[in-house]
């Protein structure tokens, strides 16, 4: 028998006649506030489970089954999610995320499709080639993040802190991210000829200062007011994105055609290798 304690009152809250939590059913318990602190529960049916402000620092949940589960407010901190199925194509079935601690998680290869994180914080967690379609990640601290191959498409980034992330080779086709915080963030390419992806993305009144976006497609992506000072746009394709009033200070726009780019009331006359076409008028 294993039982499963309170992590502050210590009662318990669960008696499992389980030989080990790795692989077992726990599907539907009441393990709110639960100590499971580096507890093995790869494999584990966690559907339906109720985890709200649990302690799962460094627990193993590699390929664990978390559909339904309720995980707000709890504690993830350097826990191995690598492969979990924690995201469905109906909301109702995903994960609930909201305010958890994922700082430093493993969280490679795990499908969080429309999942609730608002609010949650994965500073330096790792979610590459994660798939992450239509999560909700507006106001989520995801700082240093390794989102590396990532599927960000429509993803809910509203005023995310993505400082710093590694986003090589990503996909935010679609995503919003109005407002969020990608200072010194990377959407470059691991590869000479390969590339993120940012088509129909919102970034307006985002600040991607100092960001590396070579080779980035952003086609049709909405850059209105944003503060694209430094940022490296070497080779970007550009077709079609709006960047009305954006800060281009320093940018790059090394190989850049700019022929159907909207960039009335912009200060192209500070940005670095641009070739303005002589009929674009409004231009600080």
């Amino acid at each position: 028998m294993i039982e499963i304690f309170h992590k502050e009152t210590g009662a318990v809250l669960s008696r499992l006649e389980v030989p080990a939590l790795a692989g077992a059913d726990l599907r539907y318990l009441a393990l709110a506030g639960a100590d499971l602190r580096g507890q093995d529960l790869s494999g584990a049916k966690l559907a339906f489970s109720d985890l709200t402000g649990a302690d799962l620092r460094d627990a193993c949940l590699q390929g664990a089954n978390l559909l339904n589960a309720n995980l707000a407010g709890a504690d993830l901190r350097g826990a191995d999610l690598a492969g979990a199925r924690m995201g469905s194509e109906d909301p109702a079935r995903a994960a609930q995320l909201n305010g958890a601690d994922l700082s430093e998680a493993k969280l490679a290869g795990a499908d969080l499709r429309k999942a609730g994180a608002r609010r949650a914080r994965l500073n330096a967690a790792n979610l590459d080639g994660a798939d992450l379609r239509g999560i909700d990640f507006s106001g989520a601290d995801l700082a240093q993040v390794n989102a590396r191959k990532a599927l960000f498409i429509r993803a809910n980034l509203s005023q995310a802190n993505l400082e710093s992330a590694d986003l090589r080779d990503s996909h935010l086709n679609d995503a919003n991210l109005a407002k969020a915080n990608l200072r010194g963030a990377d959407l470059s390419s691991r590869h000479d000829d390969g590339f993120s992806v940012i088509n129909l993305a919102n970034l307006e009144d985002a600040d991607l200062t100092g960001a590396n976006l070579r080779n980035i497609s952003a086609q049709q992506a909405n850059l209105r007011n944003a503060n694209l000072t430094g940022v490296d746009f070497n080779g970007a394709v550009l077709g079609g994105a709006i960047l009305h009033h954006a800060n281009v200070t320093d940018a790059d726009f090394t190989a850049v055609e700019l022929a159907s780019v909207t960039m009335e009331f912009a200060n192209f006359s500070r940005a670095r290798n641009a070739v303005v076409p002589a009929y674009k008028k409004n231009l600080r």
